[in-house]
């Protein structure tokens, strides 16, 4: 991205927060941000059904120049990322949601195309039973599958003991922040916030000086469950964020799960309505969600790795094998996730079957969880 396309994704992006249904299928069918800038007033020859403030975005951009150009001089200054909505680096598994922002901002080396990533999510007046779920659930998760990124908002509560859980446990982990990078929120996680930053990433959708207002929480909710295959919901009480972001992973196809509560305990009212509703799958453990998931495949993957794998010289493929071989033959090498969309074949089921083409010695699976076809 060159500096003008990056202030140009800035404005853009500002003109955008609150949202201009159709925005995001403008700036990819445009190709880029200066491309959109330099459709000026002639938006509906290539969007015809275009809204009125649709048609007015570039214009209405173009008064934000001077501060997009003062916002990507901060992103420099401060070893920021801007990621724009074309940009390789940027999560396809947001991408593909009706709703994403058309810039991130990311302070951190996290891949945000992880292979597997999960929200954990809940309460900000996380008990000592959810604080015990956390921790026996990320420290199972490590060794299940310790390449999981894991995904949550800072906040009190749940969010943090999720964060500094994967922490202790050498596991990356991303926080989505409801306002810019200029500042941490709340400031006593500004110590964890520090660690992620070597050790995974804090990501918003948010300008410098914008504060943390209520309506911003809501709103980053849909990143954490657009970003993830999975998201876990520990506590809650009958209304909360949690049941937000559930709703929005379960409206975009994502999976939800729940750990169970005592009957009548406040912050597991939530979760045991989403049991009992049918909203959520139950899961008491890490293995419940890994073998939902098909993640359960990692450590025997693993093992077989060290093992070493003999190759089938003449391998029998599946109807849904040959599906993936063939796209990777037309495309080249695939991340995970695009390669989920471009088959259709769902992630879960996706990590089955790569391990079972990995065993035959069809794929292979390169940095940044790119596949590779074999020979």
């Amino acid at each position: 991205m060159t500096q003008h396309d990056m202030t140009c994704a800035i404005a853009l992006s500002r003109t955008c927060c609150y949202g201009i249904p159709g925005a995001a299928a403008l700036y990819r069918k445009a190709g880029s941000a200066s491309a959109v800038m330099a459709l000026g007033s002639a938006v509906r020859d290539i969007m015809p059904d275009a809204s009125d403030r649709l048609a007015a975005l570039p214009a209405t951009a173009a008064g934000l120049m001077e501060t997009a150009c003062r916002e990507a001089e901060f992103a420099a200054r401060g070893g920021i990322d801007v990621i724009d909505i074309c940009d390789a680096r940027y999560p396809e598994r947001l991408r593909q949601c009706p709703d994403p922002p058309l810039v991130l901002f990311r302070k951190g080396q996290a891949d945000l195309n992880s292979l597997r990533m999960v929200a954990v999510v809940g309460t900000r007046r996380c008990t000592p039973y959810g604080r015990d779920l956390i921790h026996r659930f990320v420290q199972r998760l490590r060794q299940i599958s310790p390449d999981t990124v894991v995904v949550s908002g800072l906040a009190y509560g749940v969010d943090i003991c999720a964060h500094n859980e994967a922490l202790d446990n050498g596991m990356r982990t991303v926080a989505v922040l409801a306002h810019g990078l200029d500042c941490i929120y709340p400031p006593r996680h500004r110590p964890t916030a520090v660690r992620m930053v070597e050790h995974g990433a804090l990501v918003t959708e948010y300008c410098s000086h914008t504060n943390a207002d209520k309506v911003n929480f809501v709103r980053r909710n849909r990143i954490v469950a657009g970003m993830c295959d999975a998201t876990v919901i520990v506590e809650s009480a009958a209304h909360g964020g949690g049941l937000i972001t559930t709703a929005l992973a379960r409206d975009y196809g994502r999976h939800v799960f729940a750990f169970p509560g005592p009957v009548g305990a406040e912050y597991s009212t939530g979760c045991n309505n989403l049991i009992r509703d049918g909203a959520a799958r139950l899961i008491t453990s890490a293995d419940d969600m890994a073998a939902a998931m098909g993640w359960h495949v990692d450590s025997q993957l693993r093992k077989a790795r060290q093992e070493g794998i003999e190759r089938d010289l003449f391998p029998t493929l599946s109807p849904d094998e040959q599906r993936v071989a063939e796209a990777l033959r037309q495309h080249g090498d695939m991340r995970a996730n695009a390669l989920s969309a471009h088959t259709g074949i769902a992630a879960g089921q996706l990590t089955a079957l790569l391990f079972a083409m990995e065993m035959k010695g069809v794929v292979r699976t390169l940095a940044g969880s790119t596949v590779h076809l074999v020979g």
